[in-house]
């Protein structure tokens, strides 16, 4: 049986029904066509579906489309824009922070929700909120870099 949902994706209220089995992730890409949000594991391992509830940093692999009902969905469609990249994904791209691209969303959602909580985060504790983020092709050396450069073109250091 399908169940009505009202979530506020990147700012706009989005109204569907659903099945009540489906997860956000699934909704996200293939209802709502925001594909940035990767499907890497399906068992919550990698990270590259990381997106923000309600501010949180979520995997949504791991979250029913019905529990996320009357939340707020942030992808990274919804961070920077068309015209000028965030300062995260800037520090991403000027830091080489990336490789192939594919884990590069989810591990800047996370970024952003670690900054959210410390401003000013050591290469320690960077890698550790990473713990849960899986990148195949670097040796992260750049992931944190870019993260602390992020961080701190966001303090306006």
């Amino acid at each position: 049986m399908l169940q009505s949902v009202e979530i506020t994706i990147n700012g706009k209220v989005v109204k569907e029904t659903v099945e009540p089995r489906n997860m956000l992730v699934d909704f996200l890409r293939e209802k709502q066509r925001l594909t940035g949000t990767h499907v890497g594991c399906d068992t919550s391992q990698c990270g590259a579906c990381v997106v923000h509830v309600d501010g949180k940093p979520v995997k949504s692999c791991t979250l029913l489309t019905v529990q996320a009902n009357g939340s707020t969905v942030k992808t990274i469609e919804g961070v920077g824009s068309d015209d000028q990249l965030h300062p995260m994904q800037e520090a991403f791209r000027q830091n080489h922070g990336l490789q192939c691209g594919f884990c590069t969303p989810g591990m800047v959602m996370s970024a952003l929700g670690l900054i959210e909580e410390n401003p000013d985060p050591s290469e320690t504790e960077i890698r550790q909120w990473l713990e849960g983020n899986i990148c195949r092709c670097t040796g992260y050396h750049n992931i944190v870099k870019s993260i602390q450069a992020g961080a701190k073109a966001l303090r306006n250091d």
